[in-house]
């Protein structure tokens, strides 16, 4: 499904600061599959995501989405096929709009439609059904300002936006940093049950260890620009937080 091939990756390669983030890296993501992230910081894991959404361009390699070379793609294109999930709540939605005007934004990004055909009442309908897969009351408020509602509430709706162009690629960029306990709880078993139920290929980058053995069919250790290290869903069943820590820490 998703393919990185031999990336090379430098940044300021032109200054004293220059340095190689990535070189031969190689990962294959196969179609479905829920993979999860960790890493210490400096390790890379941003910059990955930015080479797959095509913020960033590798030096060297190739990077695959179902079979077909999105490498020199611009990023408006990838996003096409490609959702992520920012940290920052405030990053994924429109503060000054409303949770209706956010939804059908995220249902047009795609196709780069504007907003005003879908102002209508079915198209209303249609938004609330999506917004009721979150169970925590938006489809009741499709006028209310983005900026009324709390951080967990904003990053549910990012969610809902992400997905809501059937792309075939998520990236869950540590989805959970910015919110407290209670809501990075109820925001990783929202993510959960909308990768499981729409079977959606999914990548999480988190620093959680009990989100990273929780979640995910397979885990993988990013460490010095190379993946050092990966856990089956079977092996997760036996690792602890303790255990996953000295793996980061050995490597």
């Amino acid at each position: 499904m998703l393919d990185l091939k031999n990336i090379n990756f430098t940044v300021a390669k032109e200054t004293k600061l220059k340095r190689q983030i990535f070189k031969n890296l190689n990962l294959r993501v196969k179609a479905g599959e829920f993979l999860v992230v960790i890493g210490t910081n400096g390790s890379g894991k941003s910059t990955l995501f930015n080479l797959i959404t095509g913020f960033a361009k590798p030096d060297f390699g190739k990077i695959l989405l179902n079979g077909k070379d999105i490498t020199a793609k611009k990023q408006f294109e990838i996003a096409k096929d490609v959702s992520l999930v920012m940290q920052d709540p405030r990053m994924g939605t429109m503060e000054s709009w409303t949770i209706f005007e956010n939804m059908v934004f995220a249902i047009n990004r795609a196709n780069r439609m504007s907003l005003s055909p879908f102002a209508s009442e079915k198209r209303k309908e249609l938004v609330a059904q999506k917004l009721a897969v979150l169970d925590i009351g938006l489809e009741k408020r499709l006028d209310e300002i983005v900026a009324n509602l709390s951080g967990g509430q904003r990053q549910a709706l990012s969610l809902v936006m992400a997905i809501m162009s059937n792309s075939k690629l998520l990236l869950l960029d540590e989805i959970t940093a910015a919110l407290d306990p209670q809501a990075a709880v109820n925001i990783m078993k929202l993510a959960n049950r909308i990768i499981r139920d729409d079977k959606r290929t999914s990548i999480l980058i988190t620093h959680n260890m009990e989100d990273a053995i929780k979640y995910g069919d397979r885990l993988v250790i990013l460490q010095n620009g190379n993946f050092v290290k990966e856990f089956t869903a079977q092996e997760k069943k036996s690792l602890t937080t303790n255990k996953l820590v000295s793996e980061l820490n050995l490597n």
